[in-house]
């Protein structure tokens, strides 16, 4: 067995960090146990702010630090390979601050990248100059975390009107219905909603949806909606977490 051993910041939302260790497992070829990759899931919610109220200008409070002690964390018990299944959190603003705390505590950690595992995704079921349709929090897309990646490797990307953009934070973090509040089973109105959010896109011409949020997937499970292959970046990150970990046990497309 290899030696590498796979560290998952949890809590950003909790059934965030389950949906990441369960796809890394099913994106793994096992016939035993012990062909499974090595993994520490760390959820620690309470000791983490929220990521849209600072990047919103809400607080003054970086959740970077608290994230950075999680990875920390990991790096002590043993981990190597660390990544965070929440995408608002990857905001330079926050993520550099994590990743310098990571770096003090263990120079020789690798980090793995959701948005950027999201993008080469993308780029193996779409050819440049495809419109993608984008589906996330409201911080993730006034920060332009996916849009600039997306437009820098050639694509566009297909966003949504404010207003069905709040509808789809909504979905995910209604206090009664959303998609944080109520994970296990998700609330059929949050997956109406969601749904109705991709028709909407699908009708404004796109050829790729991109579930840029990782509560999103946890009521959008299809690989396609309206005839159009969706990605799910929580998936598209469990497959590199893989390829890093036992990339010789990593499963076909």
């Amino acid at each position: 067995m290899d030696g590498h051993c796979i560290g998952i910041v949890g809590g950003l939302g909790p059934y965030a960090g389950l949906d990441l260790v369960r796809k890394i497992f099913d994106s793994t070829r096992a016939a035993h146990d012990q062909d499974h990759a090595r993994v520490m899931l760390h959820s620690f919610p309470g000791d983490i702010p929220v990521r849209p109220e600072f990047l919103l200008g809400l607080t003054d409070v970086n959740p970077g630090h608290a994230i950075g002690e999680v990875m920390a964390g990991l790096a002590r018990a043993g981990a190597d390979i660390i990544a965070m299944p929440c995408n608002t959190a990857h905001s330079p603003r926050i993520l550099d601050v994590a990743l310098e705390r990571l770096r003090a505590e263990n120079g020789h950690i690798r980090f793995i990248h959701i948005i950027e595992a999201a993008l080469s995704q993308v780029r193996r079921i779409a050819q440049p100059g495809a419109r993608v349709g984008l589906m996330g929090t409201v911080a993730t897309l006034r920060t332009r975390l996916y849009q600039d990646a997306l437009e820098h490797a050639g694509f566009t990307p297909v966003i949504l009107d404010d207003g069905s953009c709040q509808t789809v934070q909504d979905a995910i973090s209604h206090d009664e219905y959303g998609i944080k509040a109520a994970s296990s089973p998700v609330t059929p109105r949050a997956r109406h909603m969601l749904l109705r959010a991709v028709e909407q896109l699908a009708g404004m011409g796109m050829d790729v949806l991109l579930l840029g949020c990782t509560e999103i997937p946890l009521a959008l499970t299809e690989s396609a909606y309206f005839g159009i292959p969706a990605v799910d970046a929580t998936r598209a990150l469990a497959r590199e977490l893989v390829q890093a970990c036992i990339p010789d046990r990593l499963t076909q497309e």
